[in-house]
């Protein structure tokens, strides 16, 4: 089994000042990764990756996950190489095909948003691209249905399920079966993760409106996407998690980094 990894995900920067204090704050805590979205805000991740490497000593930063239609691949692969090198190694690069909705973004950038087989086989090139050198960072896709499974499977470094928020284990349970099957022989190589959306069950109006359900009935219901506030029945969870599906990266939102710190100390703890 691989040891745990555990990260934070940050999608608000409203300064410099504010998003690097961040930084220092999650590598004090002790996270191996901080991963932002895209956009950050309405700011580029790679400028703000950039700066929490120059305030961290150890972490790991990444995106989570960078949409593919915003940029090209020669640029993207400039973007990725300097990142890579400057860090000496600290950033992951993870990667999708933008999410629903993304278009009027893209637009903006000037770059086209095609439907999503379209946006996978155009996601494809652009791995090829950056794969062609051979020290790159590690790459990190998002998949959830076949297409993606497909695709993560034959080039992921690391895979994270793109499950829906009321995803029961029973239905996580398929998934990844379903990319087993798909990985094959290169299933040991490959990193499995999972990004949760809350810890506890405490409402939070943010999670209720994205999600369309608030943490309390994401609990009730059994997601996955939640863990308990006792660290001991989540390290529980954790552990069962890895044993059962083989998944040791597990992120959370970046609102949620402090009760998640000890949940992430008690499963080291008790074997991670």
């Amino acid at each position: 089994m691989k040891p745990f990894r555990f990260g934070v995900v940050a999608g608000h920067a409203p300064d410099l000042t504010s998003w690097t204090a961040q930084a220092e704050r999650v590598e004090k805590l002790g996270f191996d990764t901080l991963l932002a979205t895209d956009p950050v805000g309405q700011a580029d991740p790679f400028v703000l990756l950039g700066a929490a490497a120059a305030v961290t000593l150890d972490l790991t930063v990444g995106t989570f996950v960078l949409a593919d239609p915003f940029r090209d691949a020669g640029a993207l692969d400039w973007q990725v190489q300097t990142l890579h090198r400057q860090t000496r190694g600290r950033f992951e690069l993870g990667l999708g095909v933008g999410r629903p909705g993304a278009g009027p973004q893209a637009a903006a950038l000037g770059r086209e948003f095609p439907s999503p087989g379209e946006r996978i086989t155009r996601m494809a090139a652009t791995i090829a691209h950056l794969k062609r050198t051979a020290d790159r960072p590690r790459l990190v896709l998002a998949g959830g249905g076949p297409k993606m499974l497909a695709l993560a499977a034959q080039e992921a470094d690391t895979v994270t399920f793109s499950w829906a928020p009321m995803t029961t284990e029973a239905e996580a349970q398929s998934i990844v079966d379903r990319f087993r099957d798909l990985a094959g022989p290169r299933l040991p190589e490959i990193e499995l993760s999972l990004n949760l959306m809350a810890v506890g069950t405490e409402p939070s109006p943010g999670i209720a409106r994205w999600a369309g359900a608030d943490v309390p009935e994401l609990a009730a219901a059994g997601a996955v996407t939640v863990l308990p506030a006792d660290p001991a029945q989540a390290a529980e969870k954790l552990l069962r998690w890895r044993e059962r599906w083989g998944i040791s990266y597990v992120t959370i939102n970046s609102g949620y980094a402090e009760p998640f710190t000890a949940i992430a100390d008690e499963t080291r703890k008790a074997g991670g």
